[in-house]
């Protein structure tokens, strides 16, 4: 994968597929170099043992192939520009406050700190694809910050509207792409 977005939107989906009704995506810039992503869900999770062998390449749950790449090219990203990743996971068959907490630690003023991307089109996919998960996505750095909150737009919209809708994902890639700007 090129970008970060891309990352952002693979472990999402695997958050959407873990059952996850609450997705939090977070991304915070300090003024020191520092980007931390983070993607809460409360999703199935996962025991312990999963946990452990998500670095690996060649483990995956899927049955449409035999790796998994996603975590483990975050992570030797990560760890290229200085940072890391860990991954806190809670499986549902032991625990009521079930799923799974992935950060991403960046130094961004390094060489091979990869590209952030297009945040908007990764945050407007997952909606699309699962109009009915409530995700949060808030993007801050220091002159500024980035939120969107679905149930927030949901209350508002109603229940006859989707956030599936042509007309509101083009309002919400305006709305992410006006503030995107502010920020930068």
């Amino acid at each position: 994968m090129k970008d970060l977005s891309l990352y952002v939107l693979d472990i999402a989906m695997n958050s959407v597929r873990a059952g996850a009704k609450h997705i939090a995506i977070t991304l915070e810039e300090d003024s020191h170099a520092v980007l931390t992503l983070t993607i809460r869900d409360d999703g199935c999770g996962m025991s312990q043992e999963q946990v452990q062998r998500l670095f690996d390449p060649f483990y995956t749950t899927r049955k449409t192939r035999s790796v998994g790449l996603g975590v483990p090219f975050l992570q030797m990203l990560a760890r290229q520009t200085g940072g890391d990743v860990t991954v806190v996971s809670k499986s549902a068959a032991e625990f009521a406050d079930h799923g799974t907490v992935v950060t991403a630690v960046f130094h961004t003023d390094h060489i091979d700190f990869i590209p952030l991307g297009d945040l908007t089109e990764s945050i407007l996919t997952l909606i699309q694809g699962s109009p009915d998960v409530d995700f949060v996505y808030r993007h801050s750095t220091p002159s500024g910050s980035v939120k969107m909150d679905t149930a927030e737009m949901r209350s508002v919209l109603g229940e006859d509207i989707s956030l599936g809708s042509y007309e509101v994902l083009a309002f919400i890639r305006e709305f992410l792409h006006e503030q995107h700007q502010q920020i930068q």
